[in-house]
Order: C-alpha cells, then structure tokens, then sequence
C-alpha cells in the first residue's frame, strides 16, 4: 500500500500521525479481492469508514483515516475497484453502481461482526456515495462529507468533467460511446479535471501519476453509469445526519454545488467550511477545522 508520497503534503504537525502505517486487510466481495487499509481502535467507541472517488485510493487518503484515529476512531478505507491494491476479475466490466453495491455489503458485513456506531466520511465523490449507502442501508450513524456532487444536477456534472463542454451532454454523449465501446479503458485524467486536485501543483502532479489513483484507466461504462447515474433525491434522503465539511477554496467543486444539494435533504443537516483547503484539503487552518469537526462528532458518542 502506498501512502508515503501523500503524507510529505499535509501540515508539519500532522506528518508523524499521517505516517502511521496501516494494516493491510482483505475482504472477498464475489470474486472481488477488496483491499482495505485499517487501523484498529478496540477501545473506541466509534468506527469511521473512509471513501475515496475518482482518482483515489485508500492510499491517498490514509493521511487523513490517520488523523480521524488519532482522534479516536477505529478507521477503515477500502479501495473500490479499479483504484489502489483491490484486485477485480474483469476491469472492463466495472461500473459505478458495483461501487455502490459493494460498499453496502461491506457496511453490512461490518456491522453484523461489530455492533460499535458507524460514520462514514466520504471525500469527493465518495460524499455521495457515503450519502447513498446511509441511506440504502439505515446502518450508518453519520455521514460527513468534503463534497455532494450529484451528476443530476448539469452544473455538478461541468463542475466534476474536465472541460465544460462535457458537462451538459455528458450523460447523453457517454451513453452512445458505452453502447458500443463500454469496455474500452481511458485515462481518468482526461475527463476529470485532475490540475485542481489541490492548490499544491505538486501534489496535484502526484495525483495524476499515480497508478494506483489518478493514473488508473477507466471504462467508459464506469464513466457512462456515473454521469447517469440517479441517485436518491435529497427530499426523500432516509439516512442520518449529514455533516458536509467542504474546503473553502476548492478549485474544482466549487462549495455551491454542495450546498445547494445539502440543503434539499430532508435530515439534520450542518456545514463545516475548511478554510484556505482545496480539493483535496491539506492546507490550513482548514486541516484542523476538519479534525475538530471530527472530533465533535465523535464526542457525541
């Protein structure tokens, strides 16, 4: 599992805690071998499940399942298919709903061998998916979120592709390709707008060359049941509290999308905007207002 390269990134206080190397796990979803990095917390009396999106891996975001132990959570982060050590059959095949599917089960496998309250914090596209698996499967306690980027809304849909021509008719476009050529694999990179990853060119760079993350080919059947994908409408969301802590600067998602969809939810509903934080928010104060929101959820508890 490779995370060194990220934990160079994130604040000079953060860097010993984010350096923490993490257990290396297995859990077999069909013939799925799903790797997911832990840290185990028998003592805590909350469990945090991390989600990353397009270009991510558990990799990626250890720095921060790092911090989220620190202040006291058990932590979990599965790498979805396609993504970091997760080993898939067919990779053609893999398509977004699988994502949605797999993470239900996992989160129902959870909780059936360990009963302990269980939050999920989704980072980028993750948010949504952290926001459809609570609602599926009412065995989620929380929901916090960096970003709710929901491809129904044309604005999200510009906001998440990488030129804005692809924005509006991507669903329709993306649809014609996967009929005919759904298997064929692409850069991730060249639909997703991988230069604002961060503030940080540098790390921005990291991230597009990763080839476990940013540097993964994709299907375009995967990006055709993403860009078309429905997902539950906020107003008829049946899932728990939704925390979304979205950074403040984000150059590719900007915080308004987030907003507007948070703001349709029917749930107790609270926003924590991460100041001078990009996309991917490593900078502060931003980074610490993300670990005492953590904190005050976990205090709750």
């Amino acid at each position: 599992m490779d995370f060194d390269r990220y934990v160079r990134f994130v604040p000079e206080q953060y860097q010993p805690v984010a350096g923490e190397k993490p257990e290396s796990t297995y859990w077999m979803w069909g013939e799925q071998r799903v790797h997911i990095a832990r840290a185990a917390r028998p003592e805590s009396r909350v469990r945090v499940m991390a989600l990353h999106g397009a270009g991510g891996h558990s990799g990626l975001l250890w720095p921060y399942a790092a911090i989220a132990a620190r202040e006291g959570f058990e932590v979990m982060c599965p790498d979805l298919p396609l993504y970091g050590d997760t080993v898939v059959s067919d990779p053609a095949s893999v398509r977004y709903r699988d994502w949605i599917d797999l993470l239900c089960e996992l989160v129902a496998a959870e909780k059936s061998r360990d009963g302990r309250p269980l939050v999920l914090l989704g980072a980028s596209m993750g948010g949504m998916l952290a926001y459809e698996v609570a609602h599926r499967t009412g065995l989620v306690d929380r929901v916090i979120a960096t970003c709710l980027l929901d491809p129904a809304d044309s604005s999200a849909r510009r906001a998440a592709a990488r030129f804005d021509l692809l924005g509006g008719p991507a669903p329709q476009l993306l649809r014609m390709l996967a009929a005919g050529a759904g298997g064929v694999r692409i850069p991730v990179r060249w639909m997703a707008d991988m230069a604002n990853m961060s503030l940080n060119a540098e790390l921005s760079g990291v991230c597009a060359r990763d080839p476990r993350g940013g540097g993964v080919r994709v299907p375009i059947g995967f990006l055709a049941s993403f860009f078309g994908y429905s997902h539950t409408r906020p107003e008829n969301y049946d899932g728990p509290p939704v925390l979304l802590t979205h950074p403040g600067d984000d150059r590719w998602t900007p915080p308004s999308v987030s907003i507007r969809f948070l703001e349709r939810i029917r749930a107790d509903t609270e926003i924590v905007m991460l100041d001078g934080c990009g996309h991917l928010p490593v900078e502060e104060p931003g980074l610490t207002q993300l670990a005492d929101a953590m904190r005050s959820v976990l205090g709750r508890y």
